[in-house]
């Protein structure tokens, strides 16, 4: 077919990849021209991202109930933990944790913290404080935690919780009602 330049300033009869590259640029295109469906998938990289940008988010969680008993002091992993790679070492992580405890009296209480790797504390996030002779319930409201940390890597990086028997007296628990504990991670762009 012949190619026609019509009277109106339409061309016709233009094959598909008819122009030579770098023929039409950003400016020959119209304004909103380009959809999102027109785009390739490795069209804009995480680092065309404006700050602020939610580039991944991964999750863990556990069914499985942790106890601890009087002599348990020290600080015990509760089995809830997720790995993220941050994909720039200015990228934040955004945790969110959301875990229940427990215990077996009143005359005991349960330490809780959110830990970067194997040993980096990054916040004391429960502190159950003995409740001697009271009448409240042994199983603790479900303790939430929003943490924003800049773990300034680009490395597989874990987050965990951690627990303890704080008051070295009857036994904790964590991931007590079924083990119901989630922990979120959001890599945010820097």
């Amino acid at each position: 077919m012949a190619i026609v330049i019509n009277g109106s300033g339409t061309v016709t009869g233009l094959a598909v990849g008819g122009l030579p590259d770098g023929t039409v640029d950003a400016g020959t295109l119209a304004t909103d021209s380009v959809t999102a469906a027109k785009l390739k998938d490795d069209a804009i990289a995480v680092g065309d991202l404006p700050a602020g940008s939610v580039l991944q988010v991964v999750s863990g969680y556990t069914t499985t109930q942790v106890a601890l008993t009087s002599g348990d002091t020290s600080y015990t992993d509760t089995g809830l933990s997720c790995a993220i790679t941050p994909s720039a070492t200015s990228s934040s992580v955004l945790i969110i944790a959301h875990q229940s405890f427990g215990k077996d009296n009143h005359s005991t209480q349960v330490d809780a913290q959110l830990v970067r790797g194997s040993s980096t504390v990054l916040s004391n996030w429960l502190n159950d404080d003995v409740r001697t002779g009271d009448t409240q319930a042994l199983y603790l409201p479900p303790a939430a935690l929003v943490y924003v940390d800049s773990p300034s890597t680009t490395s597989a990086t874990t987050y965990k919780t951690q627990f303890r028997n704080a008051a070295a007296a009857g036994t904790v628990y964590a991931n007590t009602n079924s083990g119901h504990a989630k922990i979120i991670l959001m890599e945010i762009a820097g």
